[in-house]
C-alpha cells in the first residue's frame, strides 16, 4: 500500500476526506497506509477507481501510475513481427511516413 498515501497526498485529500468518498473511516486509511492492515480486494479495487490507476500501482508492485487498459492479443506470422520489430526502431517522423504511406495504398485498393 505504499502509494496509496503519495496519490491521496498529490491529489490533496485528506484521509478524512477520502475515507468519507469510499464509506470509510478516517482510522482505515490511517491503517492501510501504515501497513498496520491490508484491504481486501473489493477495497483495492475501490482505490483503483477512486485514483484512477491500477491495484498493482498501489500496492507498489509497479512503478506505472496510468491504469492498465485491456488489449487484444494478436498471432502474428514471422512477417508481421519483423515489420512491427522495425517500425519500432523508427523515429516518430519515420513512423508517421510510414503510417500515411499504409493509408495511401489502402485508399488506392478501394
Amino acid at each position: 500500500m505504499k502509494n496509496l498515501r503519495k496519490l491521496r497526498e498529490e491529489q490533496k485529500i485528506s484521509q478524512k476526506k477520502l475515507a468519507d468518498n469510499l464509506g470509510l473511516a478516517q482510522p482505515q486509511i490511517h491503517g492501510y497506509e501504515t501497513g498496520a492492515y491490508e484491504p481486501e480486494i473489493a477495497m483495492l479495487k475501490e482505490f483503483a477507481n477512486f485514483f484512477q490507476t491500477s491495484i498493482d500501482y498501489i500496492v507498489g508492485h509497479i512503478d506505472i501510475k496510468q491504469r492498465i487498459e485491456h488489449t487484444e492479443g494478436f498471432a502474428l506470422n514471422k512477417t508481421e513481427a519483423a515489420l512491427i520489430e522495425k517500425y519500432r526502431k523508427l523515429n516518430n517522423n519515420a513512423q508517421n511516413g510510414i503510417m500515411n504511406m499504409i493509408d495511401t495504398l489502402l485508399e488506392n485498393a478501394k
